[in-house]
């Protein structure tokens, strides 16, 4: 069937489904749907009484499936709606009175359609194939094991709508069980293509019609010879969610650039009193060293600080580019025309009291002032920004000035201000920190757009509690990872999403588990708290790429290589199995009681020639590809004796064009603090007192190396699969 034709149609079935005020199609309007898509369904037939029943049984010449058919009966198994395996005239026509009983007492006043009679499938693997309107990626597809016990495993994957073949057929390894897809104990395994093309056609249906909400085939029989949907399930939704404003990549950059290379800024509700948000804004942007403009906003001062201020923004002389807000949230709207009319292009709303405490229309009031006059809005909430290569501390909280390659995002004023202590003690350069609070405007992926670009900026992270559109943020991002990882620490691991739904699909797509399989489609790496995050985002920009999958721990205390190999398992990372000739060259260095293979254990007592010996063979072997060492603290080898060894030839080699990720784990008594800092300085990621956070941080580099195209993706859950 031509497209054109196959979408008329289907438009034309879901108008009169409409038309006569239902949402949910019954099992042949489904039928129809999958006909015009190529959804592959078993042969069925709609009884509207017990002999055309019977005469359809005997058509399909075998046992069947009979299943109530009712616009207002949606869970038919619930209802005792659905009998498997009928055959014979007899056994068909007591199953066909006993279904309409049964749904008579499951509900009284609903309408009967008839019973589908349908043919039975052989057996085979059950999965499940569906699609779900989300909140916010839109339209996603799922892929997972099916029949009975779709929601008690819960093994299901997404994705965004539609995927292409490729995309389709990464989701069968994208499961927890994906083995069984494979074939296990003797068993053939299933016709993978046909599998994808029912997700495949799935995707393509949701992404044709915005209006269909829910889509279930469950379950799909797949077999070595194919995949058959044996039931399908569409619900219509009750409304579409009114268009959100977008921008162009280029109106983007262009504000963008305006918001953190500004050449003049006004402060609105600027104030010589000590105490005031508007004498801390001031004061930070003058103290900080900001080389532009800065112009106070006060209607009962003259003077701001020993600048000339002024009654009205709009009497302010030549271009603005920010307009900081410093006043209670009632008098911003009126603020915001006077910014408008002037043509500043991005207001930065630091006060509350907006749709955080239920003030939504007054939300939508400067959304809309602000849409009218083509300002952009950062805020409201927020405890402003920071962008520090302009010197420029926007903001009513401690100022830093610290230049690096880090940019950090935060939804909370309160994980925006941990983030700033964070870079202080730990001496992280930052390029900006900014705060998105309300998030009225400006969000995640206009920032995303904006860092990818910046050459100050080597490693995104962003704190985030929701996101405005999922799909936008996935475009942004998908543009940025290959040039820079981007992490993010996603609050809120509910399942609020599936309270509503009316299909498995639906239930099975909490929040929580569509954002952690999107976000990993999209490349980005997800942090599983708050200190992770900073740690991996202060990590990356250190760690030079790595070339090959090929981990080698080299360790001095075999109890912490035993853990240390555990996180490597752990993290997704690959234990390289050590070649005779390279087992032989390790243990030339260690002594007879130590043990070569993988980890490289060379004992605790060992002189610092030891250690230094072992991590120049891991670095010149071009087979290792990462080096992660265990470090005992033993006074034949001090902790900054160690450090400087380390950092020294990790640095000769560097010199030399050899680079690896090199990673340490350092056990000891307080010295090894000083050292670990040591080592971080110069390129070697090291922390003291833990197995798991080094290999963590060289996971994420790994993740991120993948994800940019820098080493193919590895298959299944961990690696994504696509």
């Amino acid at each position: 069937m031509m497209a054109e034709d196959r979408i008329l149609r289907v438009r034309a079935l879901l108008d009169g489904v409409r038309a006569q005020g239902r949402t949910a199609l019954t099992a042949p309007e489904g039928k129809v749907i999958a006909d015009a898509y190529g959804i592959a369904v078993p042969g069925e037939e709609l009884a509207v009484d017990v002999e055309e029943a019977v005469a359809y049984a005997a058509r399909f010449g075998g046992p069947v499936v009979m299943k109530i058919v009712s616009p207002d009966i949606l869970h038919k198994t619930d209802a005792g709606g659905v009998v498997v395996g009928v055959e014979g005239a007899a056994d068909v026509r007591a199953a066909f009175h006993r279904i309409v009983q049964n749904a008579r007492a499951y509900d009284a006043g609903a309408r009967i359609a008839g019973v589908q009679i349908q043919e039975l499938l052989p057996k085979g693997q059950e999965v499940i194939v569906g699609a779900v309107t989300d909140p916010t990626f839109g339209k996603v597809v799922a892929f997972g094991l099916g029949g009975v016990l779709v929601e008690v495993l819960k093994d299901v994957t997404f994705r965004l709508a539609p995927v292409d073949a490729d995309e389709a057929l990464s989701m069968l390894d994208s499961i927890r069980s994906a083995e069984i897809l494979r074939g296990v104990r003797g068993q053939a395994g299933v016709d993978r293509w046909a599998v994808a093309e029912q997700i495949r056609r799935v995707s393509q249906l949701v992404a044709d019609f915005p209006e269909i909400a829910e889509v279930d085939l469950n379950p799909v029989i797949a077999t070595p010879e194919g995949a058959v949907a044996a039931d399908i399930r569409v619900i219509l939704a009750e409304s579409q969610p009114p268009p959100r404003r977008t921008y162009t990549r280029d109106e983007i950059l262009t504000s963008m650039r305006r918001l953190m290379q500004p050449a003049s800024v006004a402060v609105i509700g600027a104030s010589n009193e000590p105490g005031k948000i508007g004498n801390s804004v001031m004061r930070n942007l003058i103290d900080g060293g900001f080389a532009g403009d800065i112009h106070p906003v006060n209607t009962r001062a003259d003077d701001i600080q020993g600048r000339k201020a002024y009654k009205s923004v709009t009497d302010v002389p030549g271009e603005v580019d920010v307009a900081v807000f410093a006043i209670p949230a009632k008098f911003v709207a009126s603020a915001l025309e006077e910014v408008g009319r002037k043509g500043i292009p991005n207001a930065v709303l630091i006060p509350s009291g907006f749709a955080e405490t239920g003030e939504h229309e007054l939300q939508a009031e400067i959304v809309a002032v602000a849409e009218r006059y083509g300002t952009r809005l950062l805020g409201p909430n927020i405890y402003g920004y920071y962008s520090t290569w302009q010197d420029l501390c926007a903001t009513f909280c401690t100022p830093y000035d610290v230049k690096g390659g880090v940019a950090l995002t935060s939804q909370s004023g309160g994980i925006g201000m941990a983030i700033l202590g964070f870079a202080r003690t730990t001496k992280t350069g930052v390029s900006a920190i900014v705060g998105l609070g309300n998030k009225s405007d400006l969000d995640e992926d206009d920032l995303l757009t904006w860092f990818g670009e910046d050459p100050h900026t080597q490693c995104i992270a962003m704190h985030l509690e929701d996101l405005k559109d999922g799909r936008a943020f996935v475009a942004a991002a998908r543009e940025t990872v290959p040039k820079k990882p981007v992490v993010v620490l996603k609050a809120g691991r509910t399942a609020a999403g599936a309270k509503a739904a009316g299909s498995h699909t639906g239930a099975l797509a909490g929040d929580d588990a569509v954002y952690d399989d999107i976000l990993r489609q999209a490349g980005v790496i997800r942090a599983p708290g708050l200190n992770d995050m900073l740690e991996y985002a202060r990590a990356l920009p250190v760690l030079p790429a790595p070339k090959g999958d090929n981990v080698v721990i080299i360790t001095g205390a075999g109890g912490s290589g035993v853990l240390l190999s555990d996180a490597v398992t752990d993290n997704g990372l690959t234990l390289m199995e050590i070649p005779p000739d390279l087992d032989t060259a390790f243990r030339e260095f260690i002594p007879p009681f130590g043990a070569a293979g993988n980890p490289v254990d060379i004992t605790g007592g060992e002189p610092p020639s030891t250690y230094e010996a072992t991590i120049r063979l891991g670095l010149e072997d071009p087979r290792i590809h990462a080096l992660v060492l265990g470090y005992w603290h033993t006074i034949v080898t001090p902790p900054m004796v160690f450090a400087e060894l380390t950092a020294r030839v990790v640095a000769e080699f560097r010199e030399r064009g050899i680079e690896k990720p090199v990673v340490a784990s350092l056990a000891g008594d307080v010295e090894v603090e000083e050292a670990c800092q040591y080592l971080y300085e110069r390129g070697v990621v090291a922390y003291p007192y833990t197995t798991e956070r080094p290999v963590a941080v060289l996971g994420a580099k790994y993740r991120w190396a993948r994800a940019a195209g820098i080493l193919p993706r590895a298959a299944g859950p961990l690696g994504g699969g696509s």
